[in-house]
This record gives structure tokens, C-alpha cells and sequence, in this order.
């Protein structure tokens, strides 16, 4: 079956959910769906570098035992023949898993992550590694093994980071699925430069037993799709409890089956066109000006107010930096100079931190849950807040960071995602879906959050934005 080319993706270029059914029914074979994904992969990807180490093998043993058993009337799972590939950070049994770091080059794990168990188990087809920063630092995707990964609407532009491969195989409709992970909003960026989903789980909705620190509850992994339906299918086998991690969600995944409909009448929604007075680059705002109408629109009673996270920028900063001292301090001392500037003075802001500083910014970070905790109360608080996703539209690739936004100039590589990063100190589940485009053709995203641990209602709010906007259908100007 030809998997189109250009902005003609054919089958490569439908829903997960409908290529589930299909395989399903019999009306595709998982060797027939894989052959034309390889097809797109080899027509696009040369030119973005989004999928950096390919499996074709794995994928056809995997295609073949679930033709297999659906020849016997069996399934393997959720997932059954669906391809999917895993971001780098991720580790792969028997398949090489780099980090974006020399240090990992030719590292060979003999474990699976959990988040690539769990797709595995579900039947899904591992074509590839899709790339990411080094070490997953820095919303920009470039790394000195691999080289940059370019965004599908400006192969001159960004397509953010850390889950940036991630992002770009899903809007080239070279893959219907793929997971990601998020710390400052590896998720989300990534998302909102590409006109795709990317949704950040409430920590623990989707365990990992291969974190740097097990109790850290700022970096989470999660769903990336196409659409809002895909990441809620998605998650039916990403997320569920798990022994192995000690905050692992206990709710059973069962909780994202179903539609996504609801009656959205006098919902309250905290709208900020700047997230709280941030910076915020002339062209998102235009591109998100129409939120608070289309909300309303829905029937959300949408409040322009936010809740009071000027505490958020000193918690992330250190609570970031104490995780990066102890997952990469070792390494530092053992490799010095084989680290990116930025990512080694991370590291190092870390491990010169006073720990009176650190237990400063503990305080404050149980504070802030508290303010954000009765801002969203059920008791006439806020049931959704709603700002731009990003402060900047996708920058140009030989940027490594945006250094100004508006006339505020940043200290770090990290100030300028604070649209994303403050939201990931609160915990709360929140979602990029696609808002718009700058008028030279550059999407912007819309982020979505919800009630502590809510994370079913952040879907139902972010289906019924696409199903209202459509932006999603707006496909990038791909070559072939």
C-alpha cells in the first residue's frame, strides 16, 4: 500500500485509533502497515532526521508474529502491529541507546525502559530511536552524534526539544505514535513547534523504573500523537500501576477508554495571554488571541486571572539542577569537556548548590502546590487553566536558545520556556494542542491544564478544542 508523499500521506497519515481498527478487521496487514511507513521513513526522513537509529529487522519479526496471530484470532495487545518508535533517552534492550551523548554512542542497553516494555507487551512495532537533545537538555534537538532534527513546516526552524524526534516523526506522518518525556516541557515545545499533541501526565500516571532519582516528581514520561484521541488510546497502554516505581499511579488505565465528549457548559477556565506576565513573542499572541472566544464558544465560563507561581522559576532551577548533579555529576568528573556548555554548568550549578538553598526551594515549591491547590479548588475555583504553550514560535535552527523575548533578556538556557516549566513545578497534568499558526506559516501551541492528578478531564478539554479548531489538519510542506 503506497504511503503517499508530500502532504499525500495515505494510509501513513491516519489516526492511530483508525489504523487499531483496521488491523483489527483485517482490512491491512502489520506487515502491509509497516512496509508503508519504511516507504514514508525513507522518502522524508533524510531531510528532517527525526528517526536516528532504525530497526527494520525488530520491526519486521514484530510485524510478522502479529499477522501471525491474527491468523489464529488472536491479538497481541492494544497496540497490536501499530509502529511506534522511542525517544533516545529511553533505554532499549538490544538496541542502541545513545542519549545524544559520545559518551553513549555505541551503548547497548540489556534492559527496556518500562515506557517501551508497556508498548511491547501491547504489540507494537519498534522501528527506530527518535532523536533528542543531549541528555535530553535544552528544548532545541540537536546533538553531536546525530546533528540537528528540523522542523517539517521550516526545515530552517526548530522543532524544540528534549522530545523533539518524537514530534517531527509524528507531523511527517512517518509514525501515528510516539512516547516522550518531560521535565521543563519536553512534551509540550516540542508539540506546539510542530502542530501535534504532546500531553504531560501527572507524575506517576506513567511509572518509570529507570529514573535517575525514583522519588523526583518533576519529570515525568508520557504520550505524543496526532491527535487527542490517539494520546488517549495511547495512554490506555502507557499508563497503570507499577510495584517497581514508588509513585506509580494506582488508577487503572481503563480511565482514558471511552469518548472524550463532554458537556462543557459554565466550566471555569483561567485564561493568561502571557502565563502569568511572562514574555511573550508578538506572533503567538496574535496566533492565540482567539482562545478565550472558542473556549466560550464551547460553553466555558473563561476568566482572564492566574494563580501566583512567582515562586516557580527559583523551585525548577534548583530542584532541576540537584537532579542533574546527581544523575550526571559522576560523569562530569570522569569526562570533563564531553559535555555541552550549558548542560555542564547545569550539572555544576547542582553540585556547588548550599543546601540551605535546596531546602529553601523545597519550602517554597510545598507552598506554591498549596496557592495552585486552591486556585483550582472544586469549591468555585478554577477547574482549567489555558495560556500559549511556548513563548516563542519555532526559532532557527542555528539558535541554540532564545536569549530575549520581548525586550527581557535571560540569565540560562532554560528562562525562556517558563510557559511550560512553571506549570511542570505545579504537578498538574497539562497538554500542547495545536493553537494556530504565525503568519508565515509557524505553529503555535495552546497549553491545557488541569486539576491535580485530573488527567482525564485535560483530554476532554483539548478534544473538544481540536474537534472546534481543526488545526491539526493543517499538514506540513513535505517533500516527495
Amino acid at each position: 500500500m503506497n504511503s503517499g508523499s508530500g502532504n499525500e500521506a495515505g494510509i501513513c497519515g491516519l489516526p492511530a485509533t483508525q489504523m487499531a481498527a483496521m488491523l483489527a478487521g483485517g482490512e491491512i496487514s502489520a506487515r502491509e502497515l509497516l512496509a508503508a511507513h519504511l516507504e514514508r521513513i525513507e522518502q522524508v526522513n533524510p531531510a528532517l532526521n527525526a528517526i536516528v537509529t532504525f530497526t527494520p529487522e525488530l520491526a519486521a519479526e514484530r510485524a510478522a508474529a502479529a499477522d501471525e496471530a491474527h491468523a489464529r484470532g488472536e491479538s497481541l495487545g492494544l497496540l497490536h502491529g501499530l509502529p511506534v518508535a522511542h525517544k533516545d533517552l529511553a533505554l532499549t534492550a538490544g538496541v542502541r541507546t545513545t542519549m545524544g551523548s559520545p559518551l553513549f554512542a555505541d551503548f547497548v542497553p540489556d534492559i527496556d525502559a518500562l515506557v517501551v516494555e508497556r508498548q511491547r507487551e501491547a504489540g507494537a512495532v519498534m522501528v527506530g530511536k527518535t532523536n533528542t537533545p543531549e541528555f535530553g537538555a535544552g528544548s532545541h534537538t540537536f546533538n553531536p552524534v546525530f546533528g540537528i532534527t528540523r522542523n517539517p513546516y521550516d526545515v530552517g526552524k526548530t522543532c524544540g526539544g528534549s522530545s523533539g524526534g518524537a514530534a517531527v516523526a509524528l507531523a511527517a506522518r512517518i509514525l501515528p505514535l510516539c512516547d516522550g518525556s518531560d521535565l521543563g516541557g519536553s512534551l509540550r515545545n516540542p508539540a506546539a513547534f510542530c502542530n501535534i499533541v504532546g500531553f504531560r501526565p501527572s507524575p506517576g500516571r506513567v511509572p518509570s523504573t529507570t529514573a535517575m532519582d525514583a522519588w523526583f516528581p518533576l519529570a515525568v514520561e508520557g504520550p505524543m500523537a496526532r491527535t487527542v484521541g490517539d494520546v488517549a488510546f495511547f495512554l490506555q497502554a502507557l499508563a497503570g500501576p507499577d510495584d517497581r516505581s514508588p509513585v506509580s499511579n494506582q488508577e487503572s488505565p481503563d480511565v482514558f477508554a471511552g469518548a472524550l465528549e463532554r458537556d462543557l457548559r459554565d466550566v471555569r477556565v483561567a485564561w493568561s495571554p502571557d502565563a502569568g506576565g511572562l514574555p511573550v513573542d508578538p506572533a503567538v499572541r496574535a496566533a492565540t488571541a482567539n482562545v478565550p472566544d472558542v473556549l466560550a464558544d464551547l460553553g466555558c465560563e473563561v476568566v482572564e486571572a492566574w494563580p501566583d507561581l512567582s515562586d516557580a522559576p527559583q523551585v525548577f532551577q534548583a530542584r532541576r539542577a540537584w537532579l542533574f548533579a546527581l544523575g550526571f555529576g559522576p560523569l562530569l568528573s570522569q569526562h570533563p569537556g564531553q559535555f555541552k556548555e550549558t548542560l555542564a554548568w547545569n550539572i555544576e550549578q547542582g553540585l556547588s548548590m548550599p543546601i540551605g538553598e535546596y531546602a529553601d526551594a523545597c519550602r517554597r515549591h510545598t507552598q506554591l502546590f498549596a496557592r495552585m491547590d486552591e486556585f483550582m479548588s472544586a469549591g468555585g475555583g478554577f477547574e482549567f487553566m489555558a495560556c500559549p504553550t511556548t513563548q516563542v514560535p519555532p526559532f532557527d535552527v542555528e539558535v541554540e536558545y532564545p536569549t530575549e523575548i520581548e525586550g527581557v533578556t535571560f540569565d540560562t538556557y532554560i528562562d525562556w520556556m517558563r510557559s511550560c516549566s512553571d506549570i511542570t513545578v505545579t504537578t498538574h497534568p497539562a497538554i500542547s494542542v495545536p493553537a494556530g499558526f504565525t503568519a508565515d506559516g509557524l505553529p503555535v501551541g495552546l497549553q491545557l491544564v488541569g486539576r491535580h492528578r485530573a488527567d482525564r478531564s485535560v483530554l476532554e478539554l483539548a478534544h473538544a478544542w481540536e474537534s472546534a479548531t481543526r488545526h491539526i489538519d493543517r499538514l506540513p510542506p513535505l517533500p516527495g
